[in-house]
C-alpha cells in the first residue's frame, strides 16, 4: 500500500518507472501479508495506545495499519522514525532502521 502510494507520487515518468520496478522487486522478493480481521483488531489496540500517549492516530493511520499487521503476526516493525512509535513498544518490537 505504502509502496504503491510512493510510485504514484512521482510526477516524473522516468522516476515513476524506477519506483515501479523497485516495488516489483520487493513484492517478488517478500511474502505479502494480508490485512485481515485480526489486524483490524490490532489496529484498534494500537490506535488506542496512540491516543493514550497523546497522539492523534489519524495522522499515522497508514503507519498504524502496517504496525497492526506486524503485531497481529508477531513480527517486528522496522522504521526510520522509531521515536514516533515508542508508545507501541509494550505490544510491538520497534526497530530503528538507519
Amino acid at each position: 500500500m505504502e509502496l504503491e502510494y510512493g510510485v504514484g507520487a512521482a510526477a516524473d515518468p522516468i522516476e515513476r518507472q524506477r519506483r515501479r520496478r523497485r516495488e516489483q522487486l520487493v513484492v517478488n522478493t517478500f511474502d505479502v501479508i494480508p490485512f485481515d480481521i485480526a489486524a483490524v483488531q490490532s489496529y484498534g489496540l494500537l490506535a488506542n495506545l496512540a491516543r493514550t500517549a497523546g497522539r492523534d492516530p489519524r495522522l499515522r493511520r497508514l503507519d498504524l495499519l502496517i504496525a497492526a499487521t506486524a503485531e497481529r503476526h508477531g513480527l517486528s516493525l522496522a522504521t526510520r522514525n522509531a521515536a514516533e512509535f515508542r508508545y507501541l513498544e509494550r505490544v510491538l518490537d520497534v526497530i530503528e532502521v538507519p
